[in-house]
């Protein structure tokens, strides 16, 4: 028998932000199993399908955050060789990610590596809200109307990309993974004049959730798991 591996979008961190289908395939799989930092501690994935379905047993997969390609790939590999056990036993296994599982979600690494170990193993996936769209609904920030477009860009190393990203005014901007640089993209963002109406969300729907004007917390650290959305600027 051949299993299949469905990733599963849960949202950014509101419990109630968990889609009635991820529900579903939830609560059918054989087997759902989180990412986790270590054995012994519950997931941001995990604490939100708990509140949502707490009838739903998980098992949770080791996997280390780390930064680079290298690292992603074993860590992935890892949890790869633990999956393909029951996956050859014909299990449907759910892996639950924070997000939409196709957007800088773990699962993508994960099911590549699998893939790669069997081929024929059917990959699924369920889409999840995003951060960018909670926090654009919650700051009540329109990001697009008529023929204006998005870019969504990362911050790991900087504000060189989202500077680029700000040159259009008519383009929204959502940005990822800039916590440890918020200074750095505000001034990018102040530089292009978009500044005004940026906002920042930290940790949304979890312990610790910040919501604010990204030009009155410029000067505060910020987690990982920090969104900024830039609306167009428009002209009334």
């Amino acid at each position: 028998m051949t299993g299949t591996l469905i990733g599963v979008g849960v949202g950014p961190g509101d419990p109630e932000l968990i889609t009635v289908r991820a529900l579903r395939v939830l609560r059918e799989a054989d087997r759902v199993v989180a990412p986790a930092v270590a054995l012994d501690a519950v997931g941001r994935a995990e604490s939100i399908v708990r509140q949502a379905a707490p009838e739903v047993r998980i098992e949770r997969l080791a996997f280390e955050m780390a930064a680079g390609a290298d690292a992603r790939r074993s860590t992935a590999a890892g949890a790869a060789d633990r999956l393909v056990g029951w996956l050859d036993a014909g299990e449907r296994i759910a892996f639950v990610t924070l997000g939409d599982p196709n957007v800088y979600s773990t699962f993508s690494a994960v099911a590549a590596a699998v893939t790669e170990r069997r081929p024929e193993v059917a990959v699924h996936t369920v889409p999840g809200i995003m951060a960018f769209q909670d926090l654009a609904a919650r700051a009540g920030a329109v990001l697009l109307d008529d023929r204006q477009t998005l870019t969504l860009v990362t911050a790991l190393d900087g504000a060189a990309d989202t500077a680029a990203a700000a040159a259009s005014t008519e383009r929204a901007v959502v940005i990822y993974k800039g916590g440890r640089h918020v200074p750095e993209i505000a001034k990018a963002l102040a530089d292009a004049g978009r500044l005004e109406g940026a906002v920042l969300g930290e940790l949304l729907g979890l312990p610790g959730e910040r919501i604010a004007p990204l030009a009155d917390v410029a000067d505060q650290p910020a987690s990982y798991l920090a969104t900024i959305v830039v609306p167009p600027r428009t002209s009334l």
